[in-house]
């Protein structure tokens, strides 16, 4: 009787729990019972508006199963719903995967990590389905937190914690995919959700071995392969997850990174930091790299307070996102970023001029010292990204920036800068100086230019000689090196290096071109100005061996690449000047570079008696070049730099020696017998005298000779510059003379005079005063 009554309850049940139920077998060990799965697949496939009701029935059952720890029947009913939505693709499976999820959701819930992994591996199953129709009420909140903790997982168990971490990225990386694909997928990149996954992303791709050792043992090899790696897995969830990235999306996806770098403090040392940067920036889309860059620079703007070693860790990470974003679109970042940089480079340059004046005696000095040291760290960094980011550019780009660093130069006397120097004294100053030359240097190195007019135009060219009057001889070098880069066209520098004799100049296998017509135009126009400070540069007491082998690299990178006739005429002019001697082998070779730039160079005592034949003879060099079908006339015009307004802005002494001007004034005071009379009598002998001085004659008939083919031949910026020194010499001496001649009129209030220390007004009657003639009537 109790089995018939059975047997009748269970024919009235409806069909779809029949078929649940039969799946089931009394053994769980048994699994899933194959045929009569058929039997239901079937079944929901030809009635699918009963999906519903078939995934609210298995819900309910495996929710009991999970109560009562019936892990089992749990596989089971979690094996027959993935088979369930791999077969059936419909309208009506909607319903059905809200109950799918649901069960998901139940043994993520659960404290059981093999029901966990579970429900991890039918979620995954499920995001690789692609869906007819979008679900416009489904989030997935749940699950991007319940993933996110799982990545975070510290179970006791090495083997066991690594399972749960792999789980819960491999969850994170199918709702990624499950969103990305729907049309709601705007939701998934809502910071609340990103702030969750890429940190959970990021913590599995750091190195955790020194994390999970306080813990427990290592975990096996076995579980540290390649496929089982979370780290390697965590890092292609990343690279996945900023690959689906878009224009309005990709900052939420960057952002949380910088959180974690800095909660965690991974910018120093910041190797982890670079490689996070180095997936994002090859992940993303080539034309969104400059955003990435704007976020960096933006959240070092926020850290500029923060230690020296954490900014030169943020600008390390700047420099390898440049690195890889100059090979693709930077766009409209340019400017920003050495604006940005040379703003940093400055704030660190005053910091580091205020604790070099306010440091104290003891430990102070120790600190300041060590931090003095850091902000060299920085910014050290941040000429080194100039200078890869520059040097990066293309040539267009690179005359913009170079132009744009030059601006920002202080010259002293000067105002045309751009950089508030207000606060950095005059060691802040030079320091920001050189800080701002050696990124210019970074900057023009590769540079090549078709033509030097394109490399140094003159709105370039005035402030870059500006420094290479200063009294600096490290700011010298590098004008000098700056100029190299931009005027060494054909990579000749490093066969010049060491100033040196070379009997034959082929051995050097020098590279040059014909000089075109743009360079020629350009040293006609600049040529003068370029001989004035290598010539003011040879003068400079301060001078080291290395600014000798830069000024000597200069004439010859003059000769290779601009050097025509004229301007070899010129160049041996300048040489002439300076005296750089070959014939003292023999008689002086304390004059030659090989021995004079030695360590340990033994002068004699007195150098005050030299042969003739020790110098450069000019007759000799015009017969030599004569003969070779140069034009000579020049030659016999000594070489006068010419004089501009750079001596006094750059704190630099007139070049042209003074003479003084000796002026005798007798006063009216005088009686006459006392003066002596110097004139002498006129006669016939006195005249004969005169007559005869015809050797006088000759002399100043050379004289005027030679200064009339020196205004026919000589170039007209020397003529301008001697006659320009005679002027102002002229103007300051009369100057100087009217200053101690000259006095005001006597007033009628009288004139202040101090006697015994008081002061005294002595008055002066009108009637005394004595006016011009046309000042009375």
């Amino acid at each position: 009787m109790p089995t018939r009554v059975c047997c009748c309850c269970s024919a009235l049940r409806p069909r779809y729990k029949r078929l649940v139920d039969n799946i089931f077998p009394e053994d769980p060990k048994d699994g899933l019972v194959k045929a009569d799965m058929e039997k239901l697949t079937f079944y929901a496939v030809s009635a699918p508006e009963k999906l519903d009701r078939i995934g609210s029935y298995l819900a309910e059952r495996l929710s009991r199963d999970v109560v009562r720890h019936r892990t089992g029947y749990v596989l089971i009913a979690m094996e027959a719903l993935d088979q369930l939505l791999m077969a059936c693709h419909s309208q009506s499976i909607k319903p059905f995967v809200e109950s799918f999820l649901h069960m998901v959701a139940k043994l993520l819930e659960s404290g059981e990590p093999k029901l966990q992994v579970l429900g991890t591996n039918s979620f995954v199953k499920f995001a690789n389905i692609e869906e007819d129709t979008p679900s416009y009420h489904r989030r997935y909140d749940f699950f991007v937190s319940r993933f996110s903790a799982m990545c975070h997982s510290y179970h006791s168990d090495p083997e066991i914690r690594t399972e749960i971490r792999i789980a819960g990225i491999r969850g994170i990386q199918g709702v990624v995919r499950k969103t990305v694909n729907d049309e709601l997928r705007a939701t998934i990149w809502e910071p609340q959700h990103m702030d969750k996954i890429v940190p959970s992303l990021l913590f599995n791709m750091q190195k955790t071995e020194e994390a999970d050792s306080r813990i427990g043992p290592p975990p096996s090899p076995s579980a540290a392969d390649k496929e089982e790696n979370p780290a390697v897995l965590a890092e292609n969830c990343f690279r996945e997850l900023l690959g689906r990235a878009s224009f309005g999306n990709m900052n939420n996806a960057v952002r949380p990174v910088f959180a974690h770098l800095d909660h965690h403090k991974l910018w120093d040392p910041n190797e982890f930091a670079v490689h996070c940067f180095k997936i994002i920036m090859y992940s993303i889309q080539a034309q969104y790299s400059h955003h990435v860059i704007q976020e960096i620079l933006g959240h070092l703007d926020a850290c500029k307070k923060d230690s020296p070693r954490v900014r030169a860790g943020i600008i390390q990470v700047l420099l390898e996102a440049v690195a890889i974003a100059a090979k693709g679109s930077i766009g409209p970042t340019v400017l920003e970023v050495f604006n940005t940089l040379l703003k940093h480079l400055r704030f660190s340059v005053e910091l580091e001029a205020n604790d070099l004046q306010g440091g104290s005696t003891g430990n102070a000095n120790l600190n300041t010292s060590s931090k003095d040291s850091d902000e060299k760290i920085v910014q050290n960094a941040i000429i080194q990204t100039i200078g890869f980011f520059g040097s990066n550019l293309p040539d267009y780009q690179r005359s913009e920036i170079m132009m744009f660093i030059m601006g920002k130069v202080p010259v002293f006397g000067t105002s045309t800068h751009t950089l508030d120097i207000s606060q950095l004294g005059d060691l802040g100053t030079r320091r920001i100086q050189i800080m701002l030359l050696r990124s210019l240097l970074m900057v023009t190195s590769g540079y090549k230019a078709k033509t030097i007019v394109t490399a140094l135009p003159g709105s370039f060219l005035d402030p870059l000689l500006s420094p290479s009057l200063m009294e600096d001889y490290e700011l010298r070098q590098l004008v000098l090196e700056v100029m190299h880069n931009l005027m060494d066209r054909h990579d000749n520098r490093a066969k010049l290096r060491g100033i040196r004799i070379i009997p034959d100049v082929a051995d050097l296998k020098i590279k040059r071109e014909k000089i075109c017509r743009q360079d020629t135009s350009f040293m006609k126009k600049n040529g003068q100005q370029l001989y004035r400070h290598i010539y003011l540069g040879c003068k400079e007491e301060d001078n080291v061996h290395k600014n000798y082998e830069l000024l000597y690299t200069s004439l010859a990178l003059i000769t290779i690449e601009l050097a025509n006739e004229e301007v070899v005429i010129d160049l041996i002019r300048l040489a002439i000047a300076l005296q750089v001697i070959e014939i003292r082998t023999m008689e002086a070779p304390y004059f030659l570079p090989e021995h004079i730039f030695r360590d340990k160079c033994m002068l004699p005592k007195s150098l005050e008696k030299h042969d003739k034949n020790l110098y450069f003879l000019t007759n000799k060099i015009a017969e030599s070049l004569g003969g070779s079908g140069h034009s000579v006339e020049r030659l016999s015009v000594p070489y006068v730099p010419q004089v501009t307004d750079e001596d006094r802005l750059s704190r630099r002494k007139s070049i042209v020696d003074t003479v003084s001007i000796q002026v005798d004034i007798l006063p009216n005071s005088i009686p006459s017998d006392d003066v002596v009379s110097n004139t002498e009598e006129i006669t016939f002998e006195a005249l004969k005298k005169a007559i005869d001085t015809s050797g006088m004659e000759e002399q100043e008939k050379e004289k005027r000779r030679l200064v009339i083919e020196k205004f026919q031949k000589a170039p007209f910026e020397e003529i301008a510059a001697q006659c320009e020194s005679k002027a102002n010499l002229l103007h300051d001496r009369l100057a100087q003379i009217l200053e101690l001649t000259i006095r005001p009129p006597p007033s009628p209030s009288g004139t202040l005079t101090i006697t015994s220390g008081h002061a005294q007004y002595q008055s002066v009657p009108v009637y005394e005063m004595k006016f011009p003639d046309l000042c009375v009537y």
